[in-house]
């Protein structure tokens, strides 16, 4: 199913369905207080005056705390009930913001390999596919199809990385202990997708799924870069 968002920028519909949840919290305040942020932060991305747009992660950090569905935000929901009710006690007022999208092309894990090899932005044969994010990468970036199920997590734990998720991996960030990463080790010409982390001093590629086995790191392996949004399709 496809959606027809010509006629509102997202942003301006995030911008409303946040504020509908603020009016419904009692305010810009207690809003940022529910979602962890400072009031002055919301204030910027959802006052009278915003100066920041509601980026992805942070529209899927509140719909989590406002236990909404993952992408409610992104919708305009104009006849909800809460359209009907005052808003006269939240200090906002709205107001079109622009977005601006990047496309980045969706490649396979071999391909994602040959990745960091690349002298162009990315080889022939990966423009066929592309996705669109509001991210802006720090360097060349790629989606990834997330083969398997070894960054799937237990029931319960987050994140959680089924089969099937689209992950979006930017080059030109940092490896550090914590954050997922895309490798790819000597002895195979795919990519794998795991959680860089430090034990004792020793790197490993850790699944999320128990199932699996940490991956120790001895110059055996290259990160090719860090995932940074995650999108699964219905």
């Amino acid at each position: 199913m496809t959606f027809n968002m010509d006629m509102k920028e997202i942003a301006q519909i995030r911008l409303e369905n946040a504020r509908k949840l603020a009016q419904k919290a009692g305010g810009t305040t207690p809003f940022a207080i529910k979602v962890d942020r400072e009031p002055t932060q919301m204030s910027r991305v959802m006052g009278a005056n915003p100066t920041k747009n509601i980026g992805s992660r942070l529209a899927r950090h509140i719909e989590e705390c406002f236990e909404k569905p993952k992408g409610w935000l992104d919708y305009d929901h104009q006849g909800d009930s809460l359209e009907q009710t005052d808003t006269s006690h939240v200090n906002v007022t709205p107001t079109a913001q622009p977005i601006r999208y990047h496309r980045y092309p969706v490649i396979s894990s071999v391909q994602a390999g040959k990745f960091a090899e690349c002298v162009v932005p990315y080889p022939a044969g990966m423009e066929d596919h592309h996705e669109t994010t509001d991210y802006a990468a720090k360097g060349p970036a790629f989606w990834l199809e997330v083969a398997g199920d070894s960054m799937t997590a237990p029931a319960g734990v987050r994140p959680s990385i089924p089969e099937g998720t689209l992950v979006l991996v930017d080059t030109g960030i940092e490896a550090v202990p914590g954050k997922l990463v895309v490798a790819q080790l000597d002895e195979s010409n795919e990519a794998t997708f795991k959680k860089l982390i430090v034990d004792g001093g020793q790197k490993y590629l850790k699944p999320l799924n128990p199932a699996y086995p940490l991956i120790p790191i001895n110059g055996n392996c290259r990160i090719i870069g860090i995932a940074v949004e995650a999108k699964t399709k219905l």
